[in-house]
């Protein structure tokens, strides 16, 4: 990797990471993100963290290689287990895991008082979105900026909370599919749950095949797909 070269997902992270910031970056894959932010001059600090010891390995050396081990660490824990109070961590990036995982590792965390001082959190879900938007509502957290793209043939979608003072209001369809995404419908944001639709289809035609009584669970497939008809009209 170019010191200076990040994934077209990983550099739409990067572009959320306030300057000056102390980031933690949990579940680092090769700690690509903070290094290339440091070797920008766009942090202060970083750790990455992984739980898993080659991995560890593979981020220690490339931070080596990199040359900004007087900025960025490499750290071996499980989850945010990693972050130290003298760390002093504001930013905090979770990149390429189920949003299902990504709230149990910032529960675990919150628990923990990991998550006291930190001022934002850039987080990149490749499922369960629905899921981390529950998370971060329930306990007080704004979004305040969502994006989509696509690369590689796969679509990914960018989430970033700050703690409110109040809690936030949101609607069942806003969970689902995101207020700002809402907002712009764009062309990824469209192929993504036109494909959606194909995938619950698929489904009801192989539960219909199966049983010629409309049950439970095929009525929620048929509401599932009428909902993504809506959303997409406009």
């Amino acid at each position: 990797m170019n010191n200076q070269q990040l994934s077209v997902r990983l550099e739409t992270v990067a572009g959320f990471v306030p300057e000056n910031a102390r980031l933690a970056d949990i579940g680092s894959d090769h700690a690509y993100l903070p290094c290339v932010l440091a070797a920008r001059d766009v942090i202060s600090y970083a750790l990455a963290g992984e739980v898993v010891k080659g991995p560890f390995e593979s981020a220690a050396e490339q931070i080596r290689t990199s040359g900004v081990g007087d900025r960025v660490s490499a750290r071996l824990g499980d989850g945010m287990d990693v972050i130290e109070p003298t760390d002093h961590i504001n930013v905090v990036t979770i990149c390429g895991m189920g949003g299902d995982l990504i709230s149990k590792i910032l529960e675990k965390g919150r628990l923990k008082d990991k998550l006291v001082g930190v001022e934002r959190l850039i987080l990149q879900p490749n499922n369960g979105e629905k899921k981390l938007r529950e998370w971060l509502i329930a306990h007080q957290y704004k979004i305040i900026d969502e994006t989509i793209l696509e690369e590689n043939g796969k679509i990914y979608e960018i989430i970033v909370a700050e703690k409110a003072e109040t809690p936030e209001n949101y609607t069942d369809l806003e969970y689902s599919f995101g207020r700002f995404l809402l907002q712009t419908k764009n062309e990824t944001f469209r192929k993504k749950w036109l494909s959606e639709i194909d995938k619950c289809q698929y489904i009801l035609d192989s539960m219909q095949k199966a049983s010629n009584d409309l049950n439970e669970k095929e009525q929620q497939v048929i509401n599932k797909i009428n909902e993504i008809k809506e959303v997409l009209k406009s």
